[in-house]
């Protein structure tokens, strides 16, 4: 069954000790916290965001947070952002919203992790609805090279 989910194989071919986790859809944050046996906090999505025409990165945040765009904006250098439309997003990825993840994505892309996801463990996305994998945030930051900064606010 994993062999047609290129997060799964990619999480594997990484080495990095994870847990995979099946729920099936989740209507909520909480719900998808309580079915992963982690806190919402603990829940890290994985949002892509345009630079610029072709210019796309992954930015991760977790789950009772949302991206300070001020913040990310100085960050990268720039004066404008955007998230793509969900078709771009599938275009660049291969996934569709609600299963993003950096892991197995069609474009390898930069990834900035907001800096509250080191030194825990976390639950990502794992490349489709109710699929994700539980494992140290300090992996994910070193096998995905993540630029870490302070990079969202509360939710």
């Amino acid at each position: 069954m994993d062999d047609d989910n290129p997060a799964l194989r990619a999480l594997a071919a990484s080495g990095i000790p994870h847990e995979v986790t099946r729920h099936g859809r989740v209507g909520s944050l909480a719900e998808a916290a309580a079915a992963r046996g982690v806190e919402p906090s603990a829940i890290v999505k994985t949002i892509v965001v345009r630079r610029g025409e072709g210019d796309h990165l992954f930015v991760l945040v977790p789950g009772d947070r949302e991206i300070s765009w001020p913040r990310l904006r100085a960050l990268l250098g720039v004066n404008r952002i955007s998230m793509p439309a969900a078709d771009a997003a599938r275009e660049v990825t291969g996934y569709e919203r609600g299963t993003i993840t950096p892991f197995g994505s069609r474009t390898t892309l930069p990834v900035v992790a907001d800096e509250r996801i080191l030194g825990r463990t976390i639950s990502i996305g794992g490349g489709a609805h109710g699929v994700a994998a539980t494992l140290a945030g300090d992996d994910v930051v070193a096998h995905l090279d993540a630029r870490v900064a302070d990079v969202t606010d509360p939710a």
